[in-house]
């Protein structure tokens, strides 16, 4: 039982509209039923995740991008439509944007150009369910279905079954929305038996999710969002307003064509990573001196086009160099980690895209150099799948590589980001970091929950509001079935939704069910959820937290990047 209690919804059906909250923070929490008007479409506002006031940005090119596809190798003379002018990075001096004008055309010449890439990142190809609607027996058994469509009704994305069987159900979705836009309200999200269903209206585009998964509406919105930002990862802002502008029943559909698997990626991680509930980016635990010196690495090999380097191993950031000026908020961090996830063309050889990073500039681009660093002699012994019984088979060791993204505002730097790849894969080589980081990813010098040596504690997450990033151990036994680990999540997830209340915020809730006690702690530092055996009482759980909090303190350098590389 919670030691404060929150009364489950009865049955039937409710109805909640009122302002439209897209552009909160998504710790914000709604009141059970408000009403007045929602007409903003910014941005989802979540410049205090990034720790900056500053909402200024280097500016990318606005011209469309291929958005199914990268460039291998881009030509050196190629020209620069609709061009960015970026003037003095080093030194930090005011950057300067001219957009061109886009019409209709140039989403015609937008879909040619994807087409040519060389390297078909988003190749179409059959999507799992896609041929499902509403009479088949399987589609409706969905936990968590996904539609997305335009403000005119034409259907653009569905998570499950095709968007033209589907188009009469996004039909009604849409008239909903449109009545209640009538009176001058927005619908926000009904609740019918055990399914949510939550609405969110944004950039000329009505996002849509049906779930029986247990989260709240208010994490589902999140979710939400992070769908309008992967859309705009793909066509700017800008792009979309002046397309729907021109005709308001555009297909978006011809734009998006082969970016579907993204979209499905995406809510694969969402239903998987507490990440973007926490709205932090997970480090891989490494030791600082290994980080420290491939973040020295980076430096080193900086060239003038530059403006981030990253790297990425398994959905975790190793190091990140950046401008002191600037930063990349969590959201777009997801964005990449999303990016590199859902494609296996990358690690073919080295690849040219351009990507819009919505929080850091929504209305350009700019451009990846994506490639793979491998070291023959390094593998990484990877963990069990885990079977019914509870064991796990043994799986032999696998290749490592570790992703490097060299982002720049100058769609001709490929080459030149080419050379700097080079250099940093030769002195990462030289210096052993690859092993290093094989070591910490395998199981050898895995995270384990018996290294806090604290009793009857099974799991925790640390989310830290000062660096952005949180740590959890590797999930062990009981939670080593796909029921377990769902269940742990959804009591994440509970305990995130109580204390983020706008309601009735909750500094802490100790709540216990047959098999776990789980506890969540908020500060204005961090926030700590920590899962214990269902006998432990209360105040044993807040002793055995403080000292948690201690070995995370000992622990820091090694679980987070506390001084990143800037310049």
């Amino acid at each position: 039982m919670a030691e404060e209690g929150e009364g489950d919804v009865a049955g039937g059906s409710r109805v909640v509209f009122g302002e439209d909250l897209s552009n909160n923070d998504p710790y914000d929490e709604y009141m059970e039923i408000t009403v007045g008007s929602g007409s903003d479409s910014s941005p989802l506002n979540v410049s205090a995740l990034a720790g900056e006031d500053d909402e200024s940005a280097i500016r990318g090119n606005d011209q469309a991008p291929p958005a199914d596809g990268a460039s291998a190798a881009p030509k050196p003379d190629s020209p620069n439509k609709g061009a960015v002018e970026a003037k003095g990075l080093g030194d930090h001096a005011q950057l300067e944007r001219r957009v061109s004008q886009a019409d209709e055309q140039e989403a015609d010449e937008a879909l040619k150009a994807r087409k040519k890439s060389q390297v078909n990142v988003g190749a179409s190809v059959k999507r799992d369910h896609s041929e499902e609607d509403v009479h088949h027996p399987n589609w409706i058994c969905h936990r968590k279905h996904v539609f997305i469509l335009s403000e005119a009704g034409k259907p653009i994305y569905s998570r499950y079954g095709n968007e033209d069987k589907l188009a009469t159900i996004m039909g009604v979705m849409q008239a909903l929305v449109s009545f209640v836009q009538d009176d001058k309200d927005t619908l926000r999200w009904m609740i019918a038996g055990k399914h949510k269903l939550v609405f969110l209206c944004k950039h000329h585009m009505v996002f849509v999710t049906v779930a029986n998964s247990g989260e709240s509406p208010q994490q589902l919105t999140v979710q939400l969002n992070y769908t309008c930002n992967q859309i705009l990862s793909v066509l700017t802002l800008s792009q979309l307003n002046k397309i729907f502008q021109q005709r308001r029943n555009y297909d978006l559909r011809r734009l998006l064509s082969g970016t579907e698997k993204f979209i499905d990626n995406l809510w694969n991680l969402m239903d998987e990573e507490p990440s973007f509930m926490l709205g932090a980016v997970r480090c891989l635990p490494l030791g600082s001196s290994v980080r420290d010196t491939i973040g020295h690495i980076l430096q080193q090999a900086r060239v003038p086009e530059l403006v981030f380097a990253l790297l990425v191993v398994d959905n975790q950031l190793v190091t990140l160099l950046r401008p002191k000026r600037y930063s990349l908020h969590p959201p777009d961090l997801h964005l990449i980690f999303n990016l590199v996830d859902a494609s296996m063309a990358f690690r073919t050889g080295e690849s040219w895209m351009p990507i819009c990073l919505p929080k850091f500039d929504n209305a350009g681009y700019l451009h990846a150099h994506v490639s793979y660093i491998e070291d023959e002699d390094s593998t990484v012994e990877a963990p069990g799948i885990p079977l019914k019984s509870g064991a796990s088979a043994s799986v032999p060791p696998q290749n490592f590589g570790a992703c490097l993204l060299l982002l720049s505002t100058d769609r001709n730097a490929f080459f030149a980001l080419s050379k700097c790849r080079a250099l940093i894969e030769q002195k990462m080589l030289k210096h052993n970091c690859m092993k290093a980081i094989a070591e910490a990813v395998g199981r050898r010098a895995a995270y384990r929950i018996a290294q806090t040596d604290i009793n009857d504690l099974l799991h925790f997450m640390y989310n830290s509001k000062i660096t952005h990033q949180y740590t959890s151990p590797r999930l062990e036994a009981p939670y080593v079935t796909e029921v377990d680990r769902q269940r742990l999540l959804a009591l994440y997830q509970y305990l995130h939704h109580r204390m983020h209340s706008q309601a009735r915020p909750l500094r802490i809730i100790y709540h216990v069910t047959q098999q776990e006690a789980v506890l969540g702690w908020i500060t204005s530092h961090f926030e700590l959820y920590a899962t214990f055996s269902p006998l432990v009482t209360k105040p044993v759980a807040i002793s055995a937290l403080n000292k948690l909090l201690r070995w995370i303190k000992h622990e820091e350098d090694r679980l987070f990047i506390l001084n990143p590389q800037t310049y």
